[in-house]
């Protein structure tokens, strides 16, 4: 998934009824992103000791998920009352993210061939709404989110419970991943596909995975 952070920051302050124009949301936007308030875009150089709790639960527990992104947004100066609260009640829609564009079209082809599909993510809320109104929760034969299974990626036990729960060995398990804890899953005997982050709405390469399914 990717996201547009001036988008979102825009957004956000328009629900607390102050219109930003592009170049102030832009700046802004920066700001957060750079303090780690926006979720899913980069990690904060640095975790206030007042925080630190909740930034190592974040993916955890969905309490310590909002608390430590509204904490970290809420460092960065603004005009907008309510505004770091008004981020994170946008990061659970689904205007907020987008599917990388060769996603649904991977999916697709990977249940149309049989291949049983997990999602596994290391996430402090429920994405079964995205994937309901992307169109991809009926391709899936299981969603394994780390805050409801108690570990996160790159923990072997994520991956093992994702190909218990598709009942395939994990030597036969392939995971498709954008960041370096995805790799951690050959730790628990799969193979891995880590590709590069795609621009929002880009294409990054998912179709080889259906690549190597049907060499294997």
């Amino acid at each position: 998934m990717t996201i547009d952070p001036v988008a979102w920051v825009t957004a956000a302050a328009a629900d607390c009824g102050v219109p930003l124009d592009h170049g102030r949301a832009t700046a802004l936007a920066d700001r957060i992103a750079t303090a780690g308030g926006l979720p899913g875009v980069a990690k904060p150089a640095r975790i206030p000791p007042q925080l630190a709790e909740f930034w190592a639960d974040r993916d955890l527990d969905k309490h310590a998920h909002r608390a430590a992104f509204i904490g970290l947004a809420a460092l960065v100066p603004s005009d907008v009352p309510g505004l770091a609260e008004a981020i994170y009640e946008r990061c659970e829609t689904v205007q907020c993210w987008q599917p990388y564009a060769d996603a649904l079209p991977a999916m697709t082809a990977l249940y149309a061939a049989g291949v049983k599909i997990a999602i596994v993510s290391n996430i402090g809320f429920d994405i079964r709404p995205l994937l309901d109104a992307w169109g991809m929760s009926a391709l899936c034969d299981a969603v394994v989110l780390s805050y409801e299974v108690g570990c996160i990626k790159p923990d072997p036990k994520i991956f093992w419970r994702a190909c218990s729960t598709l009942g395939v060995s994990p030597e036969r398990a392939l995971m498709v991943g954008d960041t370096p804890a995805d790799a951690g899953a050959v730790t628990a005997g799969c193979s891995a596909l880590i590709v590069a982050s795609a621009q929002v709405g880009g294409h990054n390469g998912l179709m080889r995975a259906y690549a190597l399914a049907q060499q294997g």
